[in-house]
């Protein structure tokens, strides 16, 4: 058993995803068809042997609490391991104050009464695989106070504006953390995930709550590379952020290229997820699927290409759908024509409508609705 505790954190304000965040937190996302994106960062903490594991949530919780239950779908020890989901008390006033240190600080009795040595912090808004039990080792054996974990990318000027980026010296050591401002193509960018001693994270917390009501981890630690010996490694693999709309559209799309899919699933590492045990999807003979990711449950009559459809969907005979997202149970009509959109849970879209988009600016079709 890995000596950490897991702490899967809430998206930050500055990170949005716009329509869908409205149903629910980013944890509780579609990935994939079958996923949530909070599936990943909770398969790497249970695969890495960590199975003390607190999800703070900030809003519109139900979903994820439904999803997480008491964590027996991600192999978490019913016995010796916990999942909880903590809450953190809302600033309805000024939402500047809803900061990760705020709900950290809610809940720091919870924190310091734990007996593991360690916390690994992981976001819920990344996807990406991670043992964190060799990276923990790294870190123990670095002697560094706190570890953060970063991807370098060639694309930062015109992706992952909404992240942090790490500037580093020759020997990783992190000099500063700073908003990515699009202003080179390669950056460090931060996966806004931590290792450091519990006592440590205490101590920061504290820290920051003292210096400033609206201060956040990864600024009270920017404030304190100076006096901490703050370290960067690398990750190797599949990344991608939901950090905003088009971000969430892109990942689901990218996912279908079977190097991305192959660099993201490992058969020695499971991605665990809340499964159905509903009929295989039936497809008629007036069906046309093309290199689409199609999940169980659903009744395909019409034309799907360059899709991810999620459990449940209903596409009748005449629909054409191409480059799109379709949610779980969301039923697209006859002759419907779908291009470039994010089709949320439940919704109906009737006979002969078309809805058209770009990929720099896909559609969103809302919750419940009916259109």
């Amino acid at each position: 058993m890995c000596n950490a505790l897991g702490i899967i954190t809430s998206s930050a304000n500055n990170i949005r995803v716009a329509g869908m965040q409205d149903y629910r937190p980013m944890g509780a996302f579609s990935f994939a068809g079958r996923y949530r994106v909070i599936d990943f960062p909770l398969s790497n903490l249970s695969n890495s042997e960590i199975d003390h594991i607190q999800v703070y949530v900030r809003e519109n919780p139900r979903s994820l609490a439904e999803h997480l239950s008491n964590g027996s779908a991600f192999n978490i020890n019913s016995k010796r391991g916990k999942l909880q989901l903590l809450f953190s008390n809302l600033n309805r006033t000024n939402d500047v104050y809803n900061t990760d240190v705020a709900a950290f600080a809610q809940n720091l009795n919870i924190i310091a009464r734990k007996p593991q040595e360690y916390v690994i912090i992981a976001p819920s808004y990344m996807v990406y695989t991670q043992d964190f039990r060799t990276l923990l080792d790294t870190h123990i054996a670095s002697g560094a106070d706190i570890t953060l974990l970063y991807h370098h990318v060639n694309n930062a000027k015109n992706a992952y504006l909404s992240c942090d980026a790490l500037e580093l010296n020759k020997q990783k050591g992190v000099l500063s953390i700073e908003r990515n401002r699009g202003t080179a193509k390669e950056k460090n960018i931060f996966m806004d995930t931590y290792i450091m001693k519990r006592e440590l994270f205490v101590e920061l917390i504290e820290k920051a709550r003292k210096i400033s009501s609206i201060y956040t981890l990864s600024q009270i630690i920017n404030k304190e590379c100076s006096e901490y010996d703050v370290r960067g490694v690398a990750h190797r693999g599949y990344f991608a952020t939901v950090s905003d709309f088009e971000s969430y559209y892109n990942a689901n799309l990218d996912i279908m290229n079977s190097e991305e899919a192959n660099n993201l699933f490992d058969p020695d590492w499971p991605i665990y997820t809340v499964t159905t045990d509903s009929a295989p999807t039936k497809y008629y003979e007036t069906a046309e699927v093309k290199h689409s990711l199609i999940s169980n449950g659903c009744v395909i009559k019409g034309t799907v290409e360059n899709c991810v459809i999620g459990r449940g969907v209903t596409i009748e005979e005449g629909a054409e759908v191409r480059d799109s997202i379709i949610l779980a149970y969301s039923k697209i009509g006859k002759n419907v024509q779908i291009d470039h959109q994010v089709v949320d849970k439940w919704a109906v879209i009737g006979h002969e409508a078309k809805l058209s988009a770009t990929a720099e600016r896909p559609g969103y079709v809302k919750r419940d609705d009916r259109l």
